[in-house]
């Protein structure tokens, strides 16, 4: 028996999430799917991170356990001849029995894009937000650097978080602009249902000028969602990478055209 560990990179626009559910076209069945035609036997995957419902995805990990007798090369090549053009495999790597994608993490890495721009875009309409009204990043930096560090996250958790303790680590979290987008980046252990968009959400009201940046430590502080800000559109929020520790050995992730656009 071996575990394997994939990275995925998919386009979340026509799926209904990450997890899977019946009668609905979900990432996880999409792959499971796919690798139980490889392995020729029922193949269960285990994430990194679950994403919503147009949630995109750079550096999505997962892991799985097979008997079956293939090569890490006919795990991403076969795998993606059966995975529709939105999900590619970009790697695969044989780790060891203590490897698990969630559990393993020691932090996961969340892109949120908007397109800031009077007109929207059909191009980039499933890609990025669209906020129509001009956005001022330096007020929104000011704002998120309120956040940086441990902190309770009640604030920012979705209504549906399952998550026991709502104490989260964020060891990163810039905003900059290049020309007409502006890119949230933000680095944690782990997320809440929600957190990215709805700090997207507050850092938005701030860099519309409706908020002082000071709110956003007002809303970490009262502990309640309503007190806080809209929570921002799926499609501007990426899955961009996991690290794990050194001792797996895993790929970065691929230098694509993505990264080349969110690199600063």
């Amino acid at each position: 028996m071996n575990k394997i560990a994939l990275g995925l990179e998919y386009d979340g626009t026509n799926y209904h999430g990450w997890q899977s559910q019946d009668h609905l076209n979900t990432l996880q069945s999409s792959v499971e799917t796919a690798l139980s035609t490889v392995a020729n036997h029922p193949v269960s995957v285990v994430c990194a991170g679950r994403t919503d419902a147009g949630v995109h995805a750079l550096g999505q990990v997962v892991h799985f356990d097979s008997e079956a007798p293939r090569t890490l090369d006919n795990w991403v090549m076969g795998g993606n001849a059966h995975l529709p053009d939105s999900t590619a495999i970009r790697w695969a790597r044989i780790v060891d029995e203590t490897f698990h994608a969630r559990y393993s993490a020691l932090a996961r890495h969340y892109y949120y894009v908007i397109y800031n721009h009077p007109i929207r875009s059909s191009i980039f309409r499933h890609r990025a937000a669209w906020w129509c009204m001009p956005l001022n990043e330096h007020w929104m930096q000011a704002g998120a650097n309120y956040l940086l560090g441990e902190h309770d996250f009640t604030s920012f958790r979705g209504i549906n978080c399952q998550a026991k303790k709502p104490v989260r680590t964020i060891h990163q979290l810039s905003v900059k602009r290049q020309q007409d987008f502006i890119i949230i980046k933000v680095t944690a252990n782990a997320f809440l249902h929600h957190m990215v968009r709805n700090i997207a959400g507050v850092l938005i009201a701030i860099g519309e000028g409706k908020k002082a940046p000071l709110w956003a430590l007002e809303v970490l502080h009262v502990c309640d969602r309503k007190k806080a800000g809209i929570t921002a559109p799926p499609t501007g929020l990426y899955f961009a990478k996991v690290e794990y520790p050194e001792k797996y050995a895993l790929p970065t992730m691929p230098i694509t055209l993505q990264n080349e656009i969110f690199a600063f």
